[in-house]
C-alpha cells in the first residue's frame, strides 16, 4: 500500500506541476488578450469552444474512459495482450469518430454560424476545428493508456510541448491578426491550437510506440475487446451526447436569453463573456492543484474494484477527502476574503470583484466534485455520472430559459449556483451508495471549515499593506494559505487524535 501511495504521489505531482506551469501561463495570456479585445470579444470565443468541446465529445465517445478502466484491469490481472489489443482497437475508432465528427461539423456549417454563434464569425473557422478533431480524440485514448499505467510523465512530457506549440502558434498568428478584427483573433486563437494538437498527438504517438516496443508486445498487430470496450463506452457515449449537447444549448442560449431582458446583443455578449470567460477560468484555476491526483484517483480505484477490495477503496477515497476539502475550503475563503482585490488586480474592474465574491461558497462543490465524479468512474459508475450531469443541465437550462428574460443576469448566477449544488449533491449520494465509503463529517467537513473562519479573523489583524496592489495582493494571499495549513497541520492533527480517543 505504501509503495502504491508513494507512485501515486510521484505521478501526481508530475502532472499536476506540469499542468499548473502551463496553467498559470495559459491564465496569464487569456487574462492579458481579454484585457486586449475586451468582453464582448470573449463572449463571442467562449461561444466558439462551446461548438468546440461539443464535437470533441462525439470524436472520443467516451473512448478514453474505457482505455482507463480496462487497460488498468487488465494488467492489473497480468492480460497484458489483452490490454495492448484494447487500446489498439481504441485508438483506431478513436480515429473514425474524430472524422465523422469532423464531417459533421462541415455539414452544418451553416446552421452553427447562423443560429449558434449570432453570425459574429465564418464558417472558416469550423473547418479548422474540424480538421483537429481527429487528433484530440487519437490523443485522448493514448493518454488515458499512460495514465492507466502509471507513466504520468509521458503525459506531462507531450503536454509540455503542446503547450509551448501553442504558444509560438499563438503570438505568430495574433500578432498578425490582432488589429484585423474579432474573427481573426478567434480564427487565430483555434489554428493555434490545432497545430498544437496534431504536434502534441505526434509525440504522444511515438511514446506509446516505444512503451509498446519496450513492453516487447510490439508483434500485436490484432484487434479485440469490441464488447467490453462497447459496454463501458456506448453508455458513457450516449449520455456524454446528450450531456455535452444540453451543455452547449444552456450556454449558447445564454445571450439570446439575456438579449430578452433589454439588454443589446453586445451587452448580452459581454455579460456573458465577463463570466464565463472572465471569473470562471479565474476560479476555476486552482483546480489544476487537484485535477492531476482526481484523475489518477481513477486507475487506483478501478484496480481495486476488480480486485473486490473495499477496504482499500475507503482508504484511498477517505485520505483524498480529507486533503482535497481542506485545499476546496482554503480556496472557497481566498476568492470570499480578497474578491474585490482580485477583480481590480486582474482585470481593473469592480463589478468582476462582486462576481468573485458570489461566486466564491461554490468553488467547495466545484473542486470536492471533481473528486467524487472520478471515484464513480473507477468504480465504472460512468453512467450514473453522465445521468447526474444530465438532470443537473435539465433543470439550469429549463431555468436558464425562463428565469433570464426575467431577472437577467441574476437569473443566470442563481442557475449557475443551483447547477452546481445539485450536481454535486447527486454525485455525492451515488458515490456513498456504490463505493461504501464511511464519510467523515468531522474531518472532511467541520474542522476545515472552522480553520478557514479562524484564519479570515486572524488575516483581519495581521496582513501586509504594501503600497502596490498586486504585490500587496499576492503576498496576503501567501500569508492567509500559510496561516490556514499551519493551523491545519497543528489544530486540526490535534483535534482528531483528541476525537479519535
Amino acid at each position: 500500500m505504501r509503495e502504491k501511495s508513494k507512485l501515486f504521489f510521484i505521478n501526481g505531482s508530475i502532472l499536476t506541476a506540469t499542468a499548473l506551469l502551463m496553467k498559470f501561463a495559459s491564465l496569464v495570456f487569456s487574462i492579458y488578450v481579454t484585457n486586449k479585445i475586451g468582453s464582448e470579444a470573449v463572449g463571442i470565443f467562449t461561444l466558439i469552444m462551446t461548438v468546440y468541446l461539443f464535437f470533441i465529445t462525439i470524436a472520443t465517445s467516451g473512448l478514453n474512459v474505457a482505455v482507463s478502466v480496462l487497460v488498468s484491469e487488465y494488467f492489473a490481472k497480468d492480460k497484458g495482450k489483452l490490454a495492448i489489443k484494447t487500446i489498439r482497437t481504441c485508438i483506431l475508432c478513436s480515429l473514425l469518430l474524430g472524422l465523422f465528427a469532423s464531417f459533421l461539423i462541415i455539414i452544418f456549417s451553416n446552421f452553427i454560424i447562423n443560429v449558434c454563434l449570432h453570425n459574429r464569425v465564418s464558417s472558416k473557422i469550423l473547418f479548422y476545428i474540424g480538421a483537429g478533431l481527429p487528433f484530440i480524440a487519437m490523443s485522448a485514448c493514448i493518454n488515458s493508456y499512460f495514465t492507466s499505467i502509471r507513466k504520468a510523465y509521458k503525459n506531462a512530457i507531450t503536454q509540455v510541448f503542446e503547450f509551448v506549440v501553442k504558444v509560438i502558434a499563438t503570438i505568430y498568428l495574433l500578432k498578425m491578426n490582432i488589429s484585423k478584427g474579432v474573427e481573426n483573433i478567434c480564427i487565430s486563437l483555434i489554428l493555434a491550437d490545432v497545430i498544437s494538437e496534431v504536434c502534441s498527438f505526434t509525440l504522444v504517438y511515438i511514446l506509446y510506440k516505444l512503451d509498446i516496443r519496450s513492453k516487447k508486445y510490439n508483434n500485436i498487430h490484432s484487434f479485440g475487446q469490441r464488447l467490453n470496450i462497447l459496454k463501458i463506452s456506448f453508455p458513457v457515449a450516449v449520455t456524454s451526447y446528450i450531456r455535452s449537447g444540453l451543455s452547449a444549448l444552456k450556454q449558447l442560449i445564454i445571450p439570446s436569453q439575456l438579449e430578452k431582458s433589454g439588454l443589446s446583443c453586445e451587452h448580452s455578449l459581454s455579460a456573458y463573456g465577463m463570466i464565463n470567460g472572465m471569473i470562471l477560468p479565474v476560479i476555476t484555476f486552482p483546480t489544476v492543484l487537484i485535477y492531476s491526483y482526481c484523475q489518477l484517483i481513477i486507475p487506483e480505484i478501478s484496480t481495486y474494484c476488480a480486485q473486490n477490495n473495499f477496504k482499500a477503496i475507503n482508504y484511498v477515497s477517505n485520505k483524498a477527502f480529507k486533503i482535497l476539502c481542506s485545499f476546496a475550503f482554503c480556496i472557497a475563503f481566498i476568492f470570499w476574503k480578497f474578491s474585490n482585490e482580485l477583480g481590480m488586480a486582474i482585470y481593473n474592474n469592480v463589478e468582476a470583484g462582486l462576481y468573485f465574491k458570489i461566486l466564491a461558497p461554490l468553488t467547495f462543490f466545484m473542486y470536492v466534485d471533481h473528486i467524487v465524479d472520478c471515484i464513480l468512474k473507477g468504480l465504472n459508475k460512468q453512467f450514473g455520472v453522465m445521468c447526474c450531469n444530465i438532470i443537473d443541465l435539465c433543470f439550469t437550462t429549463c431555468f436558464i430559459y425562463f428565469l433570464l428574460p426575467i431577472y437577467g443576469i441574476n437569473g443566470y448566477l442563481f442557475s449557475f449556483v443551483f447547477s452546481e449544488i445539485l450536481n454535486f449533491s447527486i454525485s455525492f449520494w451515488q458515490m456513498i451508495k456504490y463505493s461504501r465509503i464511511r464519510i467523515n463529517v468531522l474531518e472532511w467537513f467541520i474542522f476545515p471549515f472552522a480553520i478557514g473562519t479562524l484564519t479570515i479573523f486572524i488575516s483581519n489583524i495581521f496582513h501586509f499593506s504594501f503600497s502596490n496592489m498586486v504585490v500587496n495582493l499576492i503576498m496576503n494571499i501567501l500569508l492567509f494559505v500559510t496561516t490556514y495549513f499551519l493551523l491545519a497541520f497543528f489544530t486540526l492533527k490535534k483535534n482528531i487524535l483528541l476525537f479519535n480517543k
